[in-house]
């Protein structure tokens, strides 16, 4: 019964970022003006993996010189696949704003995802901002 619920919401999802994707508006010259660029939309996402993928590295790099994340209040030391396992996951959650709270940083490492969350916090701002100047230029041209 619980697929069921699963492949509706899947369903609905699809179907919805499909008539986003694809909705499209006549402009004066008889083309049609998506409201969805798949340029800025790859240009994102890139940006968004490779900052997380960075930050994880420098979080992973200073694992290795002592305990920069703790999970559940606990100090423990990793494997090194269990150490940018986690780096990766903290990254990921920090830099979408998250925060679960399952892994904390200690010590330097609260500096550092301070920098990351307020990257993943201005960064679609920029992108909008980006897209509204581009908008106005082409409307003034």
């Amino acid at each position: 019964m619980a697929w069921v619920f699963v492949i509706l919401f899947a369903v609905i999802v699809v179907r919805s970022l499909s008539v986003f994707v694809l909705f499209r508006d006549k402009t004066e010259s008889g083309f049609a003006d998506t409201r969805f660029s798949l340029e800025l939309f790859v240009t994102l996402l890139m940006i968004y993996v490779t900052v997380i993928i960075g930050f994880g590295a420098i979080y992973f790099i200073l694992s290795l010189k002592g305990v920069v994340l703790v999970e559940h209040n606990e100090l423990k030391r990793l494997s090194v696949i269990g150490s940018i396992l986690h780096s990766m996951y903290f990254s990921g959650v920090t830099m979408l704003t998250i925060g679960y709270g399952d892994i904390v940083p200690v010590g330097i490492g609260r500096l550092i995802a301070i920098v990351q969350a307020l990257i993943g916090y201005v960064l679609p701002a920029a992108f909008v901002l980006k897209i509204v100047q581009a908008s106005q230029y082409e409307r003034s041209r």
